[in-house]
C-alpha cells in the first residue's frame, strides 16, 4: 500500500517572498533603520535626563556632545535629542495613520471602480483624475490653513490628499483580475458582488496595495514635515521634525546642528521606507518566480 502524500506547509519565514525580500540588501538596511528609529522614539525619551519641554537657559545653543546634551540644545535651552525623539513619535504616527486612512479610501474606490464597468467605474476614476489635477501640496496647504492644525487633523488632511495613487493602482489590478476563472466561478455560484470584490479579488491584489502603502508612509512623513516647516502643520510647543526645521532656519550660520539633525532624521526615515517598498515590490512580484 502506497503512503499517503501529506502536504507540507512552508512556514512564512521560509517562503519565497520572504527569501526574495531578504536578498534585497537595501530593503533589509531600510527595515533595520526604521526598526531602530521607531524603538529609539518609543524608548529613548525615558532614557534621557531631560524631557522635550525642559528649559536650561544656561545651556542655550550648546553644541552637540556638550555635557548631558549629546545632540546640543535649541535657542531656549531645550534638549535637541529629547525634542527629536518626541517629534519622531508624532511624525511617525502621523505618517503611519495617514497611510492607513489613505490606503483604506484608495482601496475602496479602486476595488469598486475596477470591478464595475460603465458609468460607475468611469465616474469614480474621473473623480480620481479630478483630485490628481490639483497639485496635492497646494491642496494640502489650503486645507491646513483653513482647519485647526492638530496632529489628528494633519493626519486626516494628508490622507485626503494621498489616496488617489492607491486608487489607481488598485483599480488597474482589479480590472486585470475580474475576468479570471475564479471570479467567473464565483459569479456562477451566485455570490454577491461585494463578496466577490472583497473576499475573492481583493486578497489577490494585496501585494501592490502593501507596496503602495509602504511608499505612502514615506510620502506622508515628507508632507507633514513640509507643512510644519511652512508653519501650517504641527504647532509648537508640540515638536515635529518639520517644525524643528522651521525653528532652525534663522540659526543656520550660528547653530547649524539645529537644522542638520532633524533633516538627517527625515532623510533616514523616508529613504528607509522607500527601500522597504522596493524590496516588497520585488518580493511580491509573482513574475519573478519564473525568471
Amino acid at each position: 500500500m502506497s503512503a499517503l502524500a501529506i502536504p507540507v506547509h512552508t512556514p512564512w519565514w521560509r517562503s519565497r517572498g520572504v527569501r526574495r525580500f531578504a536578498r534585497h540588501r537595501l530593503a533589509i538596511i531600510g527595515l533595520v533603520m526604521i526598526t531602530l528609529l521607531t524603538f529609539a522614539c518609543i524608548v529613548g525619551p525615558y532614557l534621557l535626563p531631560y524631557d522635550s519641554l525642559y528649559i536650561d537657559l544656561r545651556a542655550r545653543f550648546a553644541p552637540p556632545l556638550t555635557g548631558y546634551h549629546f545632540l546640543g540644545t535649541d535657542p531656549l535651552g531645550r534638549d535637541v535629542a529629547a525634542r527629536l525623539l518626541e517629534a519622531g513619535r508624532i511624525s511617525l504616527l502621523v505618517g503611519f495613520f495617514a497611510m492607513l486612512l489613505s490606503t483604506m479610501i484608495g482601496t475602496l474606490i479602486g476595488v469598486v471602480a475596477g470591478y464595475y464597468r460603465g458609468a460607475v467605474g468611469a465616474g469614480l476614476m474621473r473623480v480620481v483624475d479630478a483630485f490628481l489635477s490639483f497639485p496635492s501640496i497646494f491642496l494640502l496647504l489650503a486645507l491646513a490653513a483653513l482647519l485647526q492644525p492638530t496632529p489628528i487633523m494633519i493626519t486626516i488632511i494628508i490622507a485626503l490628499t494621498s489616496w488617489m495613487e492607491v486608487a489607481r493602482i488598485v483599480e488597474a489590478e482589479v480590472r486585470s483580475l475580474r475576468e479570471r476563472d475564479f471570479v467567473q466561478a464565483s459569479r456562477m455560484m451566485g455570490l454577491s458582488s461585494a463578496h466577490i470584490m472583497f473576499r475573492e479579488i481583493l486578497p489577490n491584489a494585496i501585494g501592490p496595495i502593501i507596496v503602495a502603502a509602504t511608499l505612502t508612509v514615506a510620502r506622508a512623513i515628507l508632507l507633514e514635515a513640509y507643512v510644519s516647516f511652512l508653519g501650517y502643520g504641527i504647532q509648537p510647543p508640540l515638536p515635529s521634525w518639520g517644525n524643528m526645521l522651521n525653528g532652525a532656519q534663522q540659526y543656520l550660520s550660528t547653530a547649524p546642528w539645529l537644522a542638520i539633525i532633524p533633516g538627517i532624521t527625515i532623510t533616514i526615515a523616508v529613504t528607509s521606507f522607500n527601500f522597504i517598498g522596493d524590496g516588497l515590490r520585488d518580493a511580491l512580484d509573482v513574475r519573478s518566480d519564473h525568471m
